[in-house]
């Protein structure tokens, strides 16, 4: 039985590597989605990695895998932090004037970020990605929330952070949350307005460094069919089509299941996947 199902994959590969990507992330997505309504946390922890391990089973360049995965990520958030943010707005948890002050940073480092990629030589990009992944997972082992009741800074200062939030969340195909979100509770912004302005500058940060992986990938050869610049299109219509609709599963469940242990797990699951990106 095992033999004849790796013979199916291996005849659809061969016939549609883009067909074989779209189903595999349908499946990705729907664990992105679940994972998002549950812990919090964005889906490019999770894309990222499947995507670098899951390209090149699909015929694509290695040297170019990291920077589709990454690029896929970042178009993908676009739409589901862009969803999460109308929720949180609609339930009064944006601070325009919050939201405001981070903007010009946080564009201008999204599309710093892609610049930074496109630069750097692909076998270092993604031990870079491994380094961010291994600070975020250890805040997420050790659960650090930080307070404070001091007030945002001025603007000069919080457009340098917005734009180092921005660059490190491009370089890592993720939307920030997890630097955007204890850097305003530290400036004395309650918590729940916090996630939901994360959740607006990580849509704008995800739109910057899409839009600047696209234009780096105009004219690039080698490219695989159905890309637009360094987006994947069959990769991320795949994990849009399931993430959306799954997150409410993993909301559904948050009051069932121990989600601090969950996060801890998980946690756990990034350290392996940063000790595998150092390895290559």
């Amino acid at each position: 039985m095992s033999d004849a199902l790796s013979a199916f994959w291996l005849l659809v590969v061969s016939y549609s590597p883009e067909l074989w990507v779209f189903g595999v992330c349908l499946v990705l997505g729907g664990c992105v989605g679940i994972l998002a309504g549950l812990l919090g946390i964005g889906g490019g922890l999770l894309v990222v990695p499947a995507l670098v391990w899951l390209l090149p089973h699909a015929g694509i360049h290695g040297d170019m895998a990291m920077h589709i995965a990454l690029a896929t990520s970042l178009a993908s958030i676009v739409l589901t932090s862009g969803a999460s943010a109308r929720n949180h707005y609609r339930l009064g948890n944006v601070d325009l004037g919050v939201v405001r002050a981070l903007a010009p940073g946080v564009v201008v480092g999204g599309l710093g970020g892609s610049v930074v990629a496109e630069l750097v030589p692909s076998h270092v990009l993604p031990r870079i990605f491994a380094v961010i992944v291994l600070v975020l997972a250890l805040q997420m082992m050790l659960s650090m929330r930080v307070t404070s009741n001091r007030p945002l800074p001025g603007s000069s200062r919080v457009f340098g952070a917005g734009s180092m939030i921005g660059m490190v969340s491009s370089l890592a195909g993720i939307g920030g949350g997890s630097l955007t979100v204890p850097y305003l509770s530290w400036h004395g912004v309650e918590m729940r307005r916090a996630i939901g302005c994360a959740s607006m500058a990580g849509a704008l940060i995800a739109v910057a460094g899409m839009t600047g992986f696209i234009a780096a990938g105009v004219g690039e050869e080698n490219l695989p069919r159905l890309s637009l610049g360094y987006v994947y299109l069959p990769a991320w219509l795949g994990v849009i089509s399931t993430s959306m609709y799954a997150t409410r599963f993993g909301a559904a469940w948050v009051s069932q299941l121990p989600t601090l242990v969950l996060k801890k797990i998980f946690a756990v699951f990034l350290l392996f996947v940063c000790v595998k990106m150092f390895m290559g």
